[in-house]
């Protein structure tokens, strides 16, 4: 498992009852049923991720993100997980809402554009730092830390606990706290009030 799902299930912990947003090939969600003894579900849009879901064993509905979410009921959730998904999805502060109404706690994972070799990129060659195909990629609204932190606040949550991630998605050294937006590759937050 990627370092970052494995601190994501060390944050969900054990037994909770739990929604994995934009789960892909279901492999969080199938630890945390098995290893964790949560109960779980998933939702996932493209086809091929969902075959992989049910070929795992996974409970997994097909379906857009933002068109899943106001069909759940309120509080049915301990736990809702969005891991790296959020720049993909059409309207970032409602799926947030959405999230919040119906889990009260919530772990969001995203990537920082705002690092550092990003920044270093964009301006020494002029280009968004991104894969050779970044027209391709599903994110709308990609971002920085600090966009995404001021982005909680907007919707009236907080976060509870940050996690800054560093190039290999691994827990990044004590000293990037000291300028996160700058020097952490990504993060991984839990969200809680807003509910």
């Amino acid at each position: 498992m990627r370092p970052d799902l494995e601190l994501i299930a060390a944050l969900v912990g054990r037994g909770a009852r739990v929604l994995d947003l934009g789960c892909g090939d279901g492999e969080l969600l199938q630890h945390l049923i098995e290893a964790r003894g949560c109960a779980g579900h998933g939702v996932e849009r493209s086809a091929e991720g969902f075959h992989a879901c049910v070929a795992r064993g996974v409970p997994v509905t097909q379906a857009e993100i933002e068109d899943e979410l106001p069909e759940l009921g309120a509080g049915v959730f301990d736990c809702a997980v969005l891991s790296s998904m959020l720049p993909a999805t059409r309207r970032p502060a409602r799926v947030l809402r959405d999230m919040a109404r119906v889990a009260p706690r919530r772990i969001v994972s995203l990537p920082n554009l705002a690092h550092w070799p990003h920044r270093l990129s964009l301006a020494a060659r002029g280009t968004m730092p991104a894969s050779p195909s970044w027209h391709e990629s599903p994110n709308l609204h990609p971002g920085s830390l600090r966009d995404f932190e001021a982005l909680v606040a907007e919707v009236g949550q907080r976060v509870a606990r940050r996690v800054l991630l560093d190039a290999r998605q691994r827990p990044a050294p004590r000293a990037l706290g000291a300028r996160p937006n700058l020097l952490a590759a990504g993060a991984i937050y839990v969200l809680e009030g807003g509910g």
